[in-house]
């Protein structure tokens, strides 16, 4: 016998004691949210970016981008309609990508990204953000070198999801704990996913939204282990830092927040830059970031702090 269907009223929560959650296909609507102020309200763009690959030099297939309109309180009060383009990158598709986005070599052909309007809806915004904000900014940098310069977000890493009862940070999963399953893979079904996370009312009575500002607002410190000796690489590793073979020179860095400089200053000194460590340099490099520059492409840095 079939099982009654249960109320589409009944969707899931993280954490939840359901003995059945039902997941509603995503469907961000244009307009005023209903929720919210009105005064002193800002801008803020979603972007996704579907490319050829997840190398530096691999191009843009596919770009979408929609703003949003946020009150002081964090909460997401109108959104606009969503914008996406197609573009040829000029080869042939590799064979997983077109399997991972459905998108192919006849779809892509004579298409192009309308960096006008683009360029237009980036810099029009208080913030942009992405579910990964490092891989989405370098690459809309490098297609569109006027909108660098941004004041960027990330959704996955500027929230800390666990702490807030969810389990996972994939944006899928966290679409998925909080009530929604979405088409993913395409830029513009992940750009409202994005929006519909941050949506999301947090334990402690914010939204998603506003946790990833807070986070996002304020400076953080990117420490870079300039002539750590090789003997103290695992060191390096556990405590979270990650190495750059780009920067000049190469080196292993890792980004703390404000509070936690001092710290991050002692345990190099005792761990990386004592005598009994054999380092090649005096102390680290230790750069201030701002939301400007945060998730910004490696530049190649030899200034101190």
């Amino acid at each position: 016998m079939q099982e009654e269907v249960p109320d589409p009223a009944a969707l899931c929560v993280p954490n939840g004691d359901d003995d059945v959650r039902l997941l509603r296909r995503l469907d961000v609507r244009e307009g005023e949210t209903g929720v919210g102020g009105r005064v002193d309200t800002f801008i803020g763009v979603a972007v996704d970016c579907e490319t050829t690959g997840i190398g530096d030099e691999d191009a843009i297939i596919e770009l979408a981008l929609r703003r949003f309109r946020v009150d002081p309180a964090g909460v997401i009060v109108k959104i606009d309609r969503p914008y996406s383009w197609l573009e040829d990158p000029g080869c042939e598709l590799p064979e997983d990508i077109v399997r991972l986005t459905g998108i192919t070599n006849a779809d892509l052909a004579g298409k192009s990204i309308d960096d006008g309007v683009a360029l237009r809806l980036l810099k029009s915004a208080t913030f942009v953000c992405a579910h990964n904000a490092s891989f989405d900014r370098r690459h809309v940098e490098r297609r569109i070198p006027e909108a660098a310069g941004l004041a960027w977000c990330c959704s996955c890493n500027d929230i800390d999801w666990r702490a807030n009862g969810f389990d996972g940070r994939s944006l899928g999963w966290l679409l998925a704990q909080s009530g929604y399953f979405h088409g993913a893979h395409r830029a513009v079904d992940d750009v409202d996913a994005v929006i519909q996370i941050l949506r999301q009312n947090m334990p402690d009575g914010t939204t998603a939204l506003a946790q990833m500002l807070t986070t996002a607002r304020a400076p953080s410190w990117r420490f870079r282990a300039v002539g750590a000796s090789f003997e103290v690489k695992d060191l390096l590793r556990m405590r979270g830092y990650r190495w750059d073979a780009a920067s000049n020179p190469k080196c292993w860095w890792r980004e703390v927040p404000d509070a936690r400089r001092a710290e991050e200053e002692w345990w190099l000194a005792s761990h990386v830059y004592s005598m009994e460590a054999n380092p090649r340099a005096l102390g680290p490099i230790i750069e201030r970031l701002t939301w400007r520059e945060r998730y910004a492409p490696t530049v190649p840095s030899n200034r101190p702090a």
